[in-house]
């Protein structure tokens, strides 16, 4: 076989992603349970759901219910039609991403699903954003949810059992977020960089600390983002992990400091941002593909308009496991995809 040839256009995937094509976002929406709405950033929820059935037969199409609720409201605000976007990309936590696929099958629309745990919404929005600036597409959608009844059926007991949580554990959130990207020049919130995370397995197998397991991930690549990338500390507002929670939060914090100048001082996490551990009883903090969809799509895109910030970086994490994974007493590990959008 000859040699494979890269010509100097070519981008190594260990690079991050400059975004050459003006990537607006048009539009944003978040959608939130009670717990959500009660938290620190309840104002910013565009619709809160005070019953966690939404008037569903079941949690799952509940959560399939939040995705629907979600892309509808973007598209309102967007004031365009479904006939606009190009390709919905959407996922969830569930078996084969059903609250996606069933929440959104009713929107003319072709449609990706993905699963990258709860790092969906910045591997979507990593993806979205791709094919925009290699001319695939000029309006891209990104819908992801999780719901807190979904995931402790799937992933843990059922909620008649009565189990007790650890302090460790974290409170998967129930909500969705959607964004909507296009190609535009106007003045607004754009997505100006992203970097795909790699897999990283620290060995733990406590599903009880989801973020022991997903902290040197989101180092890994905040550490790579800092070191090729011509920006620093000092040009950001906010850096924001996905959804590590206190204990994940405070471990990335330490690998993070001798290795980032400034970061201390920028850095925070959605999973820690969204409830307030101190009055609401929700462990460790945050977690689920709805946990960094919301805080993005709610409270960063709001400051980012309004001009409160100026550079937001969100590195979304997600445990890459499966409860099969998880009853055969094997390791969790994680991913960390990075985003960054700018005010202009």
């Amino acid at each position: 076989m000859g040699k494979i040839m890269f010509d100097k256009k070519y981008v190594s995937s260990r690079e991050p992603i400059v975004f050459k094509t003006p990537i607006r976002v048009l539009s944003h929406a978040a959608v939130g349970g009670k717990n959500e709405k009660k938290g620190p950033l309840g104002e910013y929820i565009d619709v809160y759901c005070d019953d966690e059935k939404l008037s569903c037969d079941t949690w799952e199409n509940a959560e399939s219910e939040m995705c629907r609720i979600a892309l509808d409201i973007a598209l309102s605000k967007a004031k365009i039609k479904e006939s606009t976007v190009d390709y919905l990309i959407a996922g969830d936590l569930m078996n084969q991403c059903t609250g996606a696929g069933y929440g959104l099958s009713s929107f003319d629309i072709p449609y990706f699903g993905l699963y990258g745990a709860c790092s969906t919404f910045a591997e979507g929005i990593t993806i979205g954003g791709m094919m925009i600036e290699s001319g695939a597409a000029n309006c891209v959608a990104i819908v992801v949810s999780s719901h807190f009844c979904t995931a402790e059926r799937q992933y843990r007991f059922p909620l008649e059992y009565g189990s007790f949580a650890e302090e460790t554990a974290q409170t998967t959130v129930t909500g969705a977020g959607c964004v909507i990207l296009c190609k535009d020049s106007e003045k607004g919130v754009f997505l100006t960089s992203a970097l795909p995370g790699i897999v990283c397995d620290r060995g733990i197998k406590d599903a009880a600390n989801m973020g022991a397991a997903m902290c040197t991930a989101a180092a890994d690549t905040l550490i790579r983002y800092f070191e090729k990338s011509e920006l620093s500390t000092k040009d950001f507002d906010l850096v924001a992990t996905g959804d590590l929670g206190h204990e994940g939060f405070l471990m990335a914090r330490e690998m993070l400091i001798p290795k980032i100048a400034g970061i201390e001082k920028v850095y925070n996490d959605c999973g820690i941002m969204i409830f307030d551990t101190k009055t609401q009883d929700v462990g460790s903090g945050g977690s689920g593909c709805g946990c960094s969809a919301v805080v993005t799509a709610g409270y960063i895109m709001s400051q980012l308009e309004e001009k409160k910030m100026k550079r937001v970086a969100l590195a979304g994490t997600g445990a890459m496991m499966s409860p099969q994974s998880l009853l055969q007493g094997r390791s969790i590990p994680a991913v960390a995809h990075l985003v960054t959008f700018e005010s202009r």
